[in-house]
């Protein structure tokens, strides 16, 4: 430091550890006020130059725009929301490079035989994975249904899982499965026949089956947690009685036997959901029941409780 009270532009850079072009490059951004001229034009800045340079070059070290730096410069308050902003507009690039890392590891960490398909499965779904074609298929599995729209996004956010932040290589492995099975073909069976609640005619309810259905889930949860064989109970009693309420019908013997022809095994969605549970459940748990485990423990359920027909059910054909 001299002993003068104001620097040259190079003394400047010297004392900041910074290039003269540099300073003159925050200078006429309006960063850094001189303080006046030399007598040969040249700048002179003050001794406070040398602390606001420094912070400067903290906040520029922090990928703050030059903008953002006049304006944490100029006001003590605005710091604190710039640093904020800057975090939020981090995190999903903290993200993407993370499920980077994790695909890298998933390839990696296989047979040279089983790398083309996960390659395959990874370009399909890109990084992060792409979950509205998740939402779409639901989407499309449950129409024609007509449900109410918080009933109807209350299912497809229980169905469509959430990406983690920092994935494992076998969540991204999961997700992969997830949007191929999304994206596959319908089985043509599936085309041939149409859903169950469209098999009760037009009266059905459809936004009350599922209302129903999610109590009977929900019921039916701590018996999967239990490891309890499928059985009679309260979870059945409300899944029979959402098919009754929602068919106009009534709950009895011939009811349930003829319930048990109406429902049937829908393997894309078994695998569907199996897949879910992967990615919910903590490596070394029991699965986690999901609305899929707990649909097909009621359906066994019902086979196994059902007693013979003693008179037709009446339901309304199309």
């Amino acid at each position: 430091m001299t002993g003068s009270t104001s620097w040259s532009i190079g003394e400047l850079a010297a004392q900041a550890g910074v290039t003269v072009k540099t300073v003159r490059f925050y200078s006429d951004q309006g960063l850094l006020p001189e303080t006046g001229r030399s007598s040969g034009g040249h700048r002179r800045y003050g001794r406070e130059a040398l602390g606001r340079l420094r912070m400067i070059r903290s906040l520029r070290t922090l990928d703050l725009p030059v903008p953002d730096v006049g304006r944490a410069l100029d006001r003590d308050d605005a710091l604190e929301g710039l640093v904020a902003d800057r975090l939020r507009e981090l995190r999903p690039q903290l993200t993407a490079l993370r499920w980077r890392e994790a695909a890298l590891h998933l390839l990696t960490d296989c047979a040279p035989d089983e790398r083309a398909r996960r390659l395959d499965l990874i370009g399909a779904m890109g990084l992060p994975p792409d979950t509205d074609v998740l939402a779409r298929f639901w989407r499309r599995w449950l129409f024609p249904a007509r449900l109410p729209a918080p009933l109807l996004a209350g299912i497809v956010d229980t169905a469509v899982p959430a990406p983690s932040h920092d994935p494992t290589p076998a969540q991204v492995l999961a997700f992969g499965r997830l949007r191929a099975i999304a994206t596959a073909p319908c089985p043509p069976d599936r085309l041939a026949r149409p859903p169950a609640p469209k098999r009760f005619g037009d009266g059905f309810r459809p936004a009350v089956l599922y209302s129903g259905l999610k109590e009977a889930y929900d019921l039916a949860a701590p018996e999967l947690r239990a490891g309890r064989a499928p059985a009679g109970g309260e979870a059945l009693d409300r899944f029979v009685g959402a098919w009754a309420e929602a068919g106009g019908a009534r709950d009895s013997e011939t009811f349930r036997h003829r319930l048990t022809g109406v429902l049937a095994d829908e393997p894309r969605l078994d695998h569907y959901w199996d897949v879910v549970s992967e990615l919910a459940t903590p490596s070394g748990a029991a699965p986690e029941p999901t609305p899929g485990a707990a649909e097909a423990w009621l359906r066994e359920a019902l086979t196994s409780t059902a007693g013979d027909p003693e008179e037709d059910l009446r339901v309304r054909s199309d």
